[in-house]
């Protein structure tokens, strides 16, 4: 260390902080807290070994004094020695000259509370209580910017060649362009791969949801190096089934049935709505096409000379809607309904209830990304009785599964 620098000494410093504890004190943040001055001292020395052995490697250069900066860590507000020399040659590594944030650990912090759905003004709350920081939403921005190009490497990553099960579904937001406030989609596609793991494959945002704008999601699926999805869960969005045949034309595309109940009740009147829905049980909880066929001519005979739309509707989807009686019961409960994107847009959901609007699409995808990295660092283990599940799938598909096997 230099002349007149004292040395840091770790040992008292943790016998202070044990001492504070074990008198009760349990702030270890802050500007008073135990890990602040620590902290500084360390810094102050690691900084002074760095100009010594600067100013020894380039004499006869030598010490010229420090000038003290105002450091934001993530244990609150640091002032630390910036030492100089004599010659104005000295760069120091841990702590840039114009460097004013220590390290990863406070941008990590941010982020993590901007994808919890805390807004600037929160999260600039949050760092003046806890830690007393004092943040812009100008150095907040900056922060969050920084998973953008985390985003777009996300999603242009290579996929595998085959899904097992896809879920297609749109969820809406609002978000401020031009100075009005207009409904963007963001649209989802949740996957399963031959191994039974769920995977979100992207996030697409777009206006109101089309056919046309799900084309060019599922065209980008392919040139990422799907190959194949086998069976594709989505609701009845008027030309959604054939935008999925036209990129993938072997895909097995299944109408979400709770998606047709309730577009069936939209044309039903209230006092009718309970016994409709229960005549359209016996339909979709048949245990095979025959015996579901039979229910829907019974439903027909029943309700179309007052519902006409309601009953046209069932049979004009009649082929998408029944797909799943094509499976095994297994793979039935999984994709006769598109409950399982559903129940991942509700985690969002969770997050994102508290914001009127996001600032820009940009905003909106930053923390789409970021909660759905969260959401699916639970997705590791496969799908429950999957080892039983795809022996089905290689049974009902063939040669579109087995040379994609990794056994």
């Amino acid at each position: 260390m230099g002349k007149g620098k004292k040395d840091f000494d770790y040992a008292s410093f943790r016998q202070e902080a044990i001492q504070r504890l074990m008198a009760g004190d349990k702030e270890l943040t802050g500007t008073d807290g135990v890990l602040a001055p620590l902290l500084k001292d360390l810094l102050d020395a690691v900084l002074s070994g760095e100009v010594q052995a600067h100013v020894e490697q380039n004499r006869p250069n030598r010490r010229n004094g420090s000038k003290a900066k105002q450091v934001k860590t993530a244990h609150g507000p640091v002032s630390v020695e910036m030492p100089r020399d004599r010659e104005g040659t000295f760069e120091p590594q841990l702590i840039a000259k114009r460097q004013t944030t220590l390290g990863e650990g406070l941008d990590n912090r941010i982020l993590s509370l901007y994808s919890k759905g805390l807004s600037y003004e929160d999260i600039q709350e949050h760092l003046k209580e806890l830690y007393g920081l004092e943040i812009s939403t100008g150095q907040l921005s900056a922060i969050t910017d920084k998973v953008l190009p985390l985003v777009e490497q996300w999603r242009s990553r290579p996929l595998e060649p085959v899904y097992a099960f896809v879920w297609l579904d749109a969820v809406h937001f609002k978000v401020r362009q031009e100075g009005k406030v207009v409904s963007k989609a963001a649209y989802n596609v949740l996957g399963v791969d031959l191994q039974g793991r769920k995977d979100l494959l992207g996030i697409y945002i777009g206006d109101a949801e089309s056919a046309r704008f799900w084309l060019s999601v599922l065209t980008d699926l392919q040139s990422r190096g799907v190959k194949d999805l086998l069976i594709c869960s989505i609701d009845n969005l008027t030309g959604f089934g054939d935008a999925i045949e036209t990129v993938f034309p072997q895909a097995d595309v299944q109408l979400c049935l709770v998606h047709q109940v309730r577009n069936s009740l939209r044309y039903v009147t209230s006092k009718d709505q309970k016994a409709v829905v229960a005549d359209l049980k016996p339909i979709y909880q048949a245990t095979s096409l025959t015996a579901a066929e039979a229910k829907l001519a019974e439903f027909a005979a029943k309700w179309e000379p007052k519902y006409p739309l309601v009953v046209a509707s069932w049979q004009r989807n009649w082929l998408r809607l029944t797909r799943f009686f094509e499976y095994p019961a297994p793979v039935r409960k999984v994709v006769y309904t598109t409950n399982t994107v559903e129940g991942f847009h509700r985690q969002i959901r969770c997050v994102t209830k508290s914001k009127g609007a996001f600032s820009s699409e940009t905003a909106l995808l930053k923390v789409l990304y970021l909660t759905t990295q969260r959401i699916m660092e639970k997705w590791q283990k496969p799908l429950a009785n999957w080892s039983l599940t795809v022996q089905q799938l290689v049974i009902l598909f063939g040669d579109r599964v087995k040379p994609y096997m990794k056994i």
